[in-house]
């Protein structure tokens, strides 16, 4: 399909793991908070309300999870005004959302609350449950108890619970990245029937559903939220399956999904009656070709897979792919303000250089002015409030078309 293709490595699993169209690795996840202008203010239409912490109210099954009434800290969306330039929308998501001894789940979630962003967490099911509960996982395909991530060492496990907990109460997003992530050609995630899917997503939901009963951690406050109910969006392991699984995330009432790889920068559609926020392709500095907007993908391109690349390279590595996020988002910024998606692990491969130009970007994207740093949730919340037939005149702006007039674009025809 051409070299863009070719270089848009999926984004994977486990390091060691073969992916459909190349190696692939994937790692853990993490957070932030509110979302607003580099100012603090809020900007682009949403209104932030100081809403105060939830806390439980009524217990859901053994006590792992808590009715507490809406999320605190989320945009009240509001219609575009008619010739309103949209607002630059840029959501930064974690794939995995654990907490283990490099602690950088509650890294950046302080970092977003120093620049009021919200962000996406996928949190993989299995984090939640102890190893020596693993038979209880039953995956496709597979025998009990096998993933081709490891499981979380148990006070890894209670620390990504407090780390879930205290996500959600920032306003983040907790979604899925489902759970044993396989992505082997004969028997991965891109292989699996609509049933399949059921079976993974179901369980991925039960292992916090009953998280207090599988781990004994009873001393433990409840997540403070339903997570049947809360769960509208995930991204499949190494980007396969999406067809497969999506009839199954819309009768389980998903509003979005994040598994398609290789997007362009332009405004969302719908598949299946969901919304389709892909990864995107985006610039590749010192390349002619494109590369997906993930940590890995920047990897796969740099060192082959490995982790652990040449050393005396990595300050140009870490300077390129922070470049590639700054050229992603600025051709949308600039032009046709289409939503701006990043994935990323909470990994330190090559020495943790993706972490730092990661959080560098964030930072300079937080302080420009018409920016909101949200999740796919919210997004999903603001799309939905929008002038069908405005959202449709803005699909019509290609990648890096900037309108010689936003009134054309955002103004409702009278009929």
């Amino acid at each position: 399909m051409g070299a863009l293709s070719r270089r848009n490595v999926l984004a994977g699993g486990a390091i060691a793991t073969a992916a459909a169209l190349g190696v692939s690795a994937c790692g853990r996840s993490g957070g932030g908070t509110r979302t607003a202008g580099g100012d603090g203010k809020p900007v682009g239409g949403a209104s932030w309300g100081a809403t105060p912490s939830a806390s439980p109210v009524n217990l859901i099954g053994d006590g792992s999870m808590a009715d507490t009434g809406p999320q605190p800290n989320q945009p009240a969306p509001q219609r575009l005004a008619p010739g309103q330039r949209p607002p630059q929308f840029v959501v930064f998501s974690w794939d995995g959302a654990g907490e283990d001894s490099k602690q950088l789940f509650s890294h950046f979630r302080s970092v977003a609350q120093e620049v009021k962003a919200t962000m996406s967490f996928f949190l993989s099911g299995i984090y939640v449950l102890p190893e020596g509960k693993k038979d209880i996982y039953l995956p496709p395909g597979h025998k009990p108890g096998a993933s081709d991530i490891g499981y979380l060492a148990d006070n890894h496990v209670k620390a990504t619970l407090e780390q879930v907990r205290q996500a959600w109460l920032e306003g983040h997003e907790i979604g899925t990245h489902f759970n044993g992530h396989f992505c082997s050609p004969g028997t991965g995630v891109g292989t699996w029937t609509p049933t399949q899917w059921r079976s993974e997503l179901e369980q991925a939901i039960g292992f916090v559903e009953k998280w207090k009963t599988n781990t004994g951690f009873h001393d433990m406050d409840p997540l403070p939220f339903d997570y049947r109910k809360e769960l509208i969006g995930g991204r499949t392991p190494c980007l396969l399956g999406q067809k497969q699984l999506l009839p199954t995330a819309a009768a389980m009432g998903w509003k979005y999904d994040a598994s398609s790889p290789g997007g362009l920068q332009m405004w969302p559609t719908k598949k299946l009656g969901l919304w389709d926020f892909p990864l995107q392709s985006i610039p590749f500095p010192g390349h002619s070709f494109q590369v997906l907007s993930m940590d890995y993908n920047m990897l796969a391109n740099q060192t082959g897979g490995t982790p652990n690349g040449d050393p005396s390279k990595r300050p140009y590595w870490q300077q390129q792919s922070y470049a590639a996020y700054m050229a992603g988002f600025n051709r949308a910024y600039t032009t046709n303000r289409a939503p701006f998606f990043i994935g990323n692990h909470f990994e330190s491969w090559n020495g943790g250089i993706y972490m730092k130009s990661v959080e560098r970007a964030l930072r300079e994207i937080a302080a420009k002015p018409d920016v909101q740093l949200v999740s796919f949730r919210q997004l999903v919340q603001w799309l939905e409030v929008q002038d069908p037939a405005v959202l449709a005149k803005l699909r019509t702006l290609n990648v890096g078309q900037k309108p010689n007039d936003w009134k054309e674009y955002t103004t409702p025809q009278v009929v």
